[in-house]
């Protein structure tokens, strides 16, 4: 088994473009998905729910239903990469060997003012996404 990668949100783009078998998995609550916004492309598997934060029990057979092979190239994003490396976690114990955690999540890190997507993350790099 291989280690998890830590990709920045452009080396994540970047690699999504150029590799078409390249799944990107947004595991945030289908609420953040819709309201906050998600990468265009991206598919929602929740790893936790909000407001309690409960873990999905489906989350491992919705993410073999999109990509049965365990050998294809899966990258996962959350608001900042904690959740993403913990579901990326869970992926690899069962037996997902091509994956990779975006680092600084969809609306990255918090700044002085406690606002996030000002100094990473994806939509901070002007990266493609949408809200529905």
């Amino acid at each position: 088994m291989s280690d998890i990668q830590k990709v920045t949100p452009v080396e994540a783009h970047e690699a999504l473009t150029a590799d078409s078998s390249a799944v990107l998995i947004d595991v945030r609550d289908p609420v953040e998905y819709s309201f906050v916004g998600h990468p265009i492309g991206s598919v929602n598997v929740p790893f936790k729910f909000a407001p309690s934060m409960e873990a999905n029990p489906d989350f491992v057979s919705l993410v073999r239903a999109l990509a049965p092979d365990e050998k294809t190239p899966i990258f996962l994003l959350c608001r900042s990469g904690q959740r993403s490396m913990a579901a990326a976690e869970l992926l690899m114990a069962s037996g997902y060997q091509d994956l990779s955690n975006i680092e600084e999540g969809f609306e990255g890190g918090i700044d002085s003012s406690r606002h996030r997507s000002t100094i990473n993350g994806w939509r901070f790099h002007g990266l493609p996404w949408e809200q529905t």
